[in-house]
C-alpha cells in the first residue's frame, strides 16, 4: 500500500499557488495582504538602526553571532569563531521598538514579458523546464537572468524546486565548476531549509538543527555555509536566554537560532503590536456600568469574556463550535453600546456560518479585512476603523497575518482571540495562539459551553487524549472497518453517495471526506476520482472539471475555498464559492482548482458539514496525530463516519501523539514587554 505523498502535520497538502489573476474578491482580498506584507517588510529594513536581538541579554556565542551581523553591516565578513566557544561579550539591551502606521498596496505586478523572456532563455540553457521561467522572474525579480548566470542554485527560491533540481540545472550551466562545496550552494540551501522549515510552522531553527540538515543536503562545511548566508544578509541570526544563570558569575544560557527575515520581522512586530494592547487601557468607548449591565444580562463564560473585554485591549477565547455563541454575545453586547465591532473568520463558509449568530453585516474574513474588500475600511491614520476585533479560528493565524491584524488596530482598541486550541496550528509559520495561551500575558477565558451529544462527548475526549465509545443512538457515530485500500475507496463511496443520505436524510452535497493526504491510494485523488465517477460523471471538459463537480479552489498558499463548478468560457473556469461567483483563469486552474468531495484536514479548517467521512487507510499511521483527528472528527454537525483500517494506531495517535513542536521566539519577544518584565 503506497503512502500519503503529502502528510498532513505539520503541513498542510493543500500547497498551492496564488491564482494572481482571479477577478475575484477573495483572490484580491488575499493577495493584497502579502504585499502589504512585503511592504511592511521593507519599511521595517529602512527603519532598523541595529541588528535585531532577543529579548534577553547577549553573551557567548549569541554575542560572537550578533558580532557578525555587525560585521556584515559595516562590510567585513564574519569572524571564524561564530560557532566556536568564545569568552563572554559585554551585554546590550534590546532596542525599542518601533512602530508604523500599516499601508493598504495595490496589488502585487506580473513580471515584464521581456525578463520572462530572458530567464526562460537560461533555463533552457541550463536543462531547466521553460515553465520555470515566470514563477522564477516573480521570485527574483528584474534580474533574475543574470542573477541565475552568476549562481545557477538562487533557482532554489522558486517554489516546488528542490536540491537535486537546482544542482543538475547548476552543472548544465557551469560544468566543472559547480560542486557540492560550492559557496553560492551552501548559502542557497541554508536559505531553502529556512524556507521549509517555515513551511513546517518554524519561524527560526536552531543552529544545530539546521547544520545538521545541511550535512544531510551533502555540504561538506555546513557551519561555513550559515556563515556565509548571514554574511550575505541572506538569513539573520538571533539569541535567546533559556532558564537563568546559575550564579552572579555564570553566564545565562542561550540559544542560537538562524531564521527568514520576514518571518523574524513579523514575529517581531507582532510582539510589539500585541505589548502595545496588553500595556494600554481600551479606549473609554462606553461607561462601566454600561459594560457591567450587558455582563449581566449574558450567562456563564458569556458574561465572563464580556468583562475581560470591557478593561484589557487583548483577550485570549477558548471553545468548540458551542462557544461560538459567547463571543457573538460579545459582538452583540459591543453594537448595543454603538461601538464599531467586527469579526473576522478563517474562511467565508466559517463568517456564513457566524454571521448568523450576530446582529448586523460584523463578519468579514481575515483576508478580506486585512485589504478592505471586507469590513468597515480604514481611518485617516491607516487603522482599521474598529473598537473590537473578534478574530476566530484564531489557531490558523501565522506570525505574519497576525502581526498585520495587530498592527491595523488602533490605539485604544480591543483585541479578543478566539478559537479551539485543540485542531491543527496553521499552515504558514508561528503558533500564535498556542504561544499566547503558554505565555499568560492577557485574561483567558475558558468556555464552559461543551459541544452536545454524542459528537461533541467523542470530540471533547479526544482533546484530553481519549478514545472513547459513546453512546449514538441515532447513529450519530459509525464506525466502518475496511482491510485495505480498494475496500477503503468502495465504503467511502457507498456511504457518501447511498448510505447516508438513505439512513440520515443527508444527501451527498452536504457530506464531507475528510483524508490525510493528496497522493496514495486513499488520498484525495483517488477518492475525488471515485466520486466524481458516482455522483457526477463527465468528460471533463473543461481542464478535467464538469459543471456541478463539488471543488476546492486555493487562491494563495495554504487557503482552501469549497466550491461548485458552474460553467466556463473564455475567461476560465467559472465556481460558485459560498454565495460568491470565482472566475479562474484558464492558466491557473490546473495549479489552484482540485475536485472537492474529498479534502485533507488542514484544508477543511474553519468549515462545518452535516456529515462527514474521515477515511483513514492504513498507510496513513504516521500523519495521524490528535489534532488531525480533532480536527477532522470535528468537523460534522450532525454524524461521524470513519472509515477505519489503521487498527490500534488511531487509539494511540490520540493518546501518545502530541502536536509537531514548532520552534518560536514570540514568547521570548513578548516577555520583557508585558509589566512586571523588569522586576
Amino acid at each position: 500500500m503506497s503512502t500519503p505523498e503529502t502528510p498532513e502535520e505539520p503541513r498542510s497538502a493543500d500547497d498551492d499557488t496564488p491564482a494572481e489573476g482571479a477577478q475575484v474578491s477573495e483572490a484580491e482580498a488575499e493577495l493584497a495582504a502579502q504585499r502589504l506584507e512585503r511592504e511592511r517588510i521593507e519599511r521595517r529594513k529602512a527603519e532598523r538602526q541595529g541588528p535585531i536581538e532577543a529579548g534577553a541579554k547577549l553573551s557567548g556565542t549569541a554575542a560572537d553571532l550578533l558580532a557578525a551581523v555587525r560585521a556584515v553591516e559595516s562590510g567585513e565578513k564574519p569572524p571564524a569563531t561564530v560557532f566556536e566557544e568564545a569568552r563572554p561579550a559585554p551585554r546590550r539591551p534590546a532596542p525599542e521598538p518601533v512602530r508604523r502606521a500599516p499601508v493598504v498596496p495595490e496589488g502585487p505586478a506580473a513580471p515584464a514579458e521581456g525578463t520572462v523572456g530572458e530567464v526562460r532563455e537560461v533555463l533552457t540553457r541550463g536543462g531547466a523546464p521553460a515553465a520555470l521561467a515566470a514563477p522564477a522572474a516573480a521570485a527574483l525579480g528584474e534580474d533574475a537572468a543574470d542573477l541565475l548566470r552568476e549562481d545557477p542554485w538562487q533557482l532554489l527560491r522558486v517554489p516546488g524546486v528542490r536540491p537535486e533540481q537546482a544542482d543538475g540545472f547548476a552543472r548544465a550551466l557551469l560544468g566543472g565548476e559547480a560542486g557540492p562545496d560550492d559557496e553560492r550552494r551552501g548559502r542557497a540551501l541554508t536559505v531553502w531549509l529556512l524556507e521549509q522549515a517555515a513551511a513546517a510552522g518554524h519561524t527560526v531553527l536552531e543552529t544545530a538543527a539546521l547544520t545538521e540538515a545541511l550535512s544531510r543536503q551533502g555540504v561538506p562545511g555546513p557551519e561555513d555555509a550559515v556563515r556565509n548566508a548571514i554574511a550575505e544578509g541572506d538569513v539573520l541570526v538571533f539569541q535567546d536566554a533559556v532558564g537563568e544563570a546559575v550564579g552572579e558569575d555564570e553566564e545565562q544560557p542561550v540559544r542560537v537560532l538562524v531564521g527568514l527575515e520576514r518571518c523574524a520581522l513579523a514575529e517581531e512586530s507582532l510582539a510589539d503590536g500585541l505589548a502595545r494592547l496588553i500595556n494600554s487601557a481600551p479606549k473609554q468607548d462606553g461607561a462601566a456600568e454600561e459594560w457591567e449591565r450587558a455582563a449581566s444580562a449574558a450567562e456563564g463564560s458569556a458574561a465572563d469574556l464580556i468583562r475581560a473585554a470591557s478593561g484589557h485591549g487583548l483577550v485570549l477565547h477558548t471553545g468548540g463550535e458551542a462557544a461560538l455563541a459567547e463571543p457573538a454575545a460579545l459582538l452583540n453586547a459591543a453594537h448595543g453600546m454603538g461601538l464599531r465591532a467586527w469579526a473576522a473568520t478563517h474562511s467565508p463558509v466559517g463568517r456564513e456560518r457566524f454571521a448568523s449568530r450576530v446582529d448586523g453585516p460584523a463578519v468579514a474574513t481575515v483576508a478580506g479585512l486585512l485589504s478592505g474588500a471586507e469590513g468597515p475600511g480604514r481611518d485617516p491614520e491607516g487603522a482599521l476603523a474598529v473598537d473590537l476585533l473578534v478574530v476566530l479560528d484564531a489557531p490558523q493565524l501565522d506570525v505574519e497575518t497576525a502581526a498585520l491584524l495587530s498592527e491595523s488596530l488602533p490605539d485604544g482598541a480591543r483585541l479578543v482571540l478566539s478559537g479551539d486550541p485543540a485542531v491543527l496550528w496553521s499552515v504558514g509559520p508561528g503558533r500564535v495562539f498556542a504561544d499566547l495561551l503558554a505565555a499568560r500575558a492577557c485574561p483567558q477565558i475558558a468556555s464552559r459551553r461543551p459541544d452536545p451529544g454524542p459528537l461533541g462527548e467523542l470530540v471533547s475526549g479526544i482533546g484530553v487524549g481519549e478514545l472513547l465509545q459513546v453512546e449514538a443512538p441515532e447513529k450519530e457515530v459509525v464506525i466502518v472497518p475496511v482491510r485495505d485500500a480498494g475496500e477503503a475507496v468502495h465504503r467511502t463511496v457507498q456511504l457518501v453517495a447511498d448510505s447516508v443520505p438513505r439512513a440520515l436524510g443527508v444527501p451527498a452535497e452536504e457530506t464531507q471526506v475528510i483524508t490525510p493526504g493528496h497522493g496514495g491510494a486513499v488520498g484525495t485523488r483517488a477518492l475525488n476520482a471515485a466520486l466524481k465517477e458516482r455522483l457526477n460523471p463527465g468528460p471533463g471538459r473543461f481542464a478535467g472539471f464538469d459543471p456541478g463537480d463539488r471543488v476546492a479552489w486555493s487562491p494563495a498558499p495554504g487557503r482552501t475555498l469549497p466550491g461548485r463548478v458552474v460553467g466556463a468560457d473564455g475567461q476560465g473556469l467559472r465556481l460558485d464559492c459560498a454565495g460568491e461567483t470565482v472566475v479562474v483563469p484558464r492558466d491557473r486552474v490546473e495549479q489552484t482548482v482540485r475536485h472537492g468531495w474529498a479534502l485533507t484536514a488542514h484544508q477543511a479548517v474553519g468549515a462545518r458539514w452535516p456529515a462527514a467521512v474521515v477515511v483513514l487507510p492504513g498507510d496513513a499511521v504516521p500523519a495521524l496525530s490528535r489534532p488531525w483527528i480533532y480536527t477532522a472528527f470535528s468537523r460534522a454537525d450532525r454524524h461521524l463516519s470513519v472509515v477505519h483500517g489503521v487498527d490500534q494506531a488511531l487509539q494511540r495517535a490520540v493518546a501518545e501523539v502530541p502536536a509537531k513542536p514548532r520552534t518560536t521566539r514570540l514568547p521570548v519577544l513578548l516577555a520583557p514587554q508585558l509589566p512586571g518584565a523588569a522586576d
